[in-house]
């Protein structure tokens, strides 16, 4: 029996927001696509290979034909880059990663450029998430502060 966590009040912004990103990484490796789209606002965007897809149902069905059995790795996520808005309701995070298909080769290396939203329930959740592959420019999104 799976049991997801329930939001914790008493965790930080900072907190929320990082676990946010890790189980994007961790369910999209697992084909948890149910429980991965929960991770989106109903009317997030998801940018990627120059293609924009809106809506949990749009962006659910992207990542299950991208993402099948045989095409999952492993995701390896770094440490965020995380800017709280003064309203501590809203945030922009930059993450880099890298992808290890099957064998243990890496097959894609970049940066996600992310903006997100923290719910009624206390979950933080993507409004944007766009990625950006090793050499290229966020094309929505903004790129990291200096």
């Amino acid at each position: 029996m799976r049991v997801m966590a329930t939001a914790d009040a008493s965790r930080s912004p900072h907190e929320g927001i990082r676990r946010t990103l890790m189980q994007y990484a961790q369910l999209c490796d697992d084909g948890r696509f149910d429980e991965w789209v929960d991770l989106f606002t109903p009317d997030a965007r998801f940018h990627v290979m120059g293609a924009t897809h809106e809506g949990r149902a749009a962006i659910q069905a992207f990542i299950t034909n991208a993402m099948p059995a045989e095409r999952r790795g492993r995701h390896a996520v770094f440490t965020p880059v995380i800017d709280l808005d003064p309203s501590a309701m809203t945030a922009t995070a930059w993450t880099d990663y890298l992808f290890f298909d099957r064998s243990g080769a890496v097959t894609s290396t970049g940066r996600y450029h992310d903006e997100l939203a923290e719910g009624a329930d206390a979950r933080w959740r993507f409004t944007l998430r766009e990625i950006v592959f090793q050499g290229g420019s966020p094309t929505l999104a903004g790129p990291l502060p200096g």
